[in-house]
């Protein structure tokens, strides 16, 4: 499934531009209306994987996730029609990462959850390694269709082994008579990391969607995609020493670490432009080294802050709880593409400035409030 994800994530604003000729303001939109319907259906995906088996919604999620890339071969003209195939596409994405969390944690042992979550946060990261790669590959070769049928075939490859999975039934969390709330459908206790995790979640978006087109701009026109390998090389070598920390106790303690060091790397990231003004070679050391140090710093506070939303909610209502985690990202996915789209066409460096400064925020808040909050209220 993130293989699939990740084969378009850096290539979509090439596509959109080349297929409908629109400009990156129009590319911001139309990409973060995929984000807002993810966003959309997080917390009915958590209430559905609370009340119902959570496998049974995982498999229909995922069948839909598969058979919607068979209409990106058709909507080719009117950009209406692919606003509201991707708004679709992220209804069923939405639902699939949900359900899909909660099964990983589901079949988790407590006592090694972080450990667990990093081993499992690994496999995605792959995605990031190598899709993005497979998938800037096969655009310079000028065939955008390949890109779809490779996402079709890694999707049906994952809907396969998702099938295998023997998930632990579990009793509903509403009685038949039991009137709803808005706590079913959101994690009351987990508002203020929600909002510390979605100022982090903007740069990121920002980066993952317009990072490839600024090296492109900045006369780095080859290894672009390799970007994202770096970044998931220091994703996957930060996750598994971040949950062993985390099984250890140092939730909040892991996060702020993981904070300062994706700060480093945003902050590098302005600087990209000028490197590659005095020479290609120092455009290429800081476009690595600021793709390595944010992908260690998010990988470490993936695992702790994911846990962090475990710890704040009963068992019963773990996939409200992951939704939660999910839709704070998710809101920060989308803003920062939004946001992003919009400065990059003034300067990409002023885009990443205001990155910079909202990790700072982001890091203020976490100590001065998310942290004694946490202390309060962790059940666990």
């Amino acid at each position: 499934m993130s293989f699939s994800f990740f084969i378009l994530v850096p290539t979509l604003p090439f596509y959109l531009r080349d297929t409908f000729s629109i400009g990156q303001s129009m590319v911001g939109f139309v990409l973060s209306c995929y984000t807002i319907a993810v966003l959309s259906i997080r917390p009915f995906s958590g209430f559905l994987a609370d009340t119902f088996p959570r496998k049974r919604v995982y498999i229909i999620a995922y069948c839909l996730f598969v058979a919607t890339f068979f209409g990106y071969f058709a909507i080719t003209t009117v950009l209406a029609l692919f606003i509201a195939l991707r708004i679709f596409h992220g209804f069923t994405f939405g639902t699939l990462t949900t359900t899909g969390n909660t099964l990983a944690i589901d079949v988790m042992p407590s006592s090694r959850r972080g450990e667990g979550l990093g081993y499992y946060g690994v496999m995605g990261n792959l995605a990031m390694a190598f899709g993005p790669m497979v998938g800037m590959f096969i655009m310079f070769s000028g065939n955008y269709q390949i890109l779809f049928w490779c996402s079709i075939a890694a999707g049906t490859t994952g809907l396969i082994f998702a099938s295998m999975v023997n998930a632990p039934r579990r009793p509903p969390v509403l009685q038949p008579n039991k009137a709803l709330s808005i706590d079913r459908f959101f994690l009351i206790e987990g508002i203020p990391a929600c909002l510390s995790l979605f100022m982090l979640a903007i740069p990121y978006g920002m980066t993952t969607c317009y990072m490839a087109l600024y090296a492109t701009q900045s006369g780095l026109t080859s290894s672009t995609g390799l970007f994202f390998t770096v970044m998931a090389v220091g994703l996957i070598s930060s996750r598994l020493n971040s949950g062993k920390r985390v099984d250890c106790g140092l939730v909040t303690q892991t996060i702020r670490r993981g904070i300062i060091i994706a700060f480093f790397g945003v902050l590098a990231e302005p600087a990209l432009g000028t490197a590659a003004g005095w020479s290609i070679t120092a455009g290429y050391v800081v476009y690595f080294v600021a793709a390595l140090l944010i992908g260690y710093g998010f990988g470490t506070m993936f695992p702790a802050f994911n846990t962090l939303f475990i710890n704040l909610a009963p068992h019963s209502r773990r996939a409200t709880a992951n939704a939660t985690y999910l839709t704070g990202w998710d809101v920060g996915i989308g803003c920062g593409m939004l946001l992003g789209g919009f400065l990059s066409e003034h300067s990409f460096a002023l885009c990443y400035l205001t990155g910079a400064g909202l990790v700072i925020v982001s890091l203020i808040l976490f100590i001065t409030f998310v942290t004694p909050h946490f202390e309060r209220h962790k059940l666990r």
